[in-house]
């Protein structure tokens, strides 16, 4: 198939193979791609589908027909929360682009004792804005969840995934990649080894990151207490934007090596 654009579209934009596209749809097929009635672009509805679709014209405005499904295969076999501190500026912002190009299932925004940023409704709407770019860039199937911003207390109170890790800068922890090889079955034996089997809704993953100066003694303890075991990404100090993109290609390398 010719390389084609693609579209992050909503469910409830569906209906009857037809797409109802929003005014920004349409001046984005239309004025920035170029694309004329009758050309094929690919949506993506974020839930795990992928159609040929063709650009149609109607008297209100352009509309999209459903031609063919796509099968496709993007996702990572694994289900992987990133729990960050908020950065200052708009540092979110582009860890929320890289976390979906690295294949994040979700997002959540955590407020520490080092957080600055205080994030607000619209905050939230761009980062959901940047998560739908991201997923149309790097062909994902599924849009991530970008959930509310919580508090760090209550993110790792509510934590429901199996595998809790936390990202330390400095002690005497286990790197993130050993956890990751030997806290699975089956068990990788070196670096050829079989991978996990795919998530089905059972292997999930929650990694957290702080913000800048990292995460305080009383928090990396309170995360301790609620199953999360403290691990290193290496021997020097990441920026807190980068150590997220660090840890979650570290994930993509073990669960994606087969």
């Amino acid at each position: 198939m010719a390389q084609l654009q693609r579209l992050a579209v909503t469910a409830t934009q569906i209906c009857d193979r037809t797409i109802d596209l929003t005014r920004e749809q349409q001046h984005y097929l239309n004025r920035v791609l170029r694309l004329q009635t009758g050309d094929r672009f690919i949506a993506i509805d974020g839930r795990g589908h992928w159609w040929s679709a063709v650009l149609e014209e109607r008297e209100t405005g352009l509309f999209a027909s459903i031609a063919e499904e796509i099968a496709v295969n993007r996702e990572l076999p694994v289900e992987v929360t990133l729990m960050a501190a908020l950065p200052k500026g708009n540092g979110f912002d582009e860890v929320v682009r890289q976390a979906v190009e690295l294949g994040v299932a979700s997002i959540m925004p955590v407020t520490s004792d080092r957080t600055l940023l205080k994030p607000s409704s619209q905050k939230v709407a761009r980062w959901k804005r940047i998560a739908a770019e991201a997923v149309e860039q790097s062909e994902r199937q599924i849009v991530p969840t970008i959930l509310d911003p919580v508090s760090f207390n209550i993110a790792v109170k509510d934590c429901g995934q199996k595998y809790r890790f936390m990202c330390v800068a400095r002690g005497e922890n286990r790197h993130l990649w050993d956890c990751l090889i030997g806290s699975f079955e089956p068990p990788f034996v070196g670096a050829v080894s079989p991978c996990p089997p795919p998530a089905g809704g059972e292997l999930s993953i929650v990694i957290a990151v702080g913000p800048e100066g990292g995460w305080t003694e009383g928090e990396v303890e309170r995360a301790i207490e609620f199953g999360f075991e403290a691990v290193s990404l290496g021997s020097r100090i990441l920026r807190a934007v980068t150590a997220p993109i660090v840890a979650l290609s570290l994930v993509s390398a073990a669960f994606e090596k087969c």
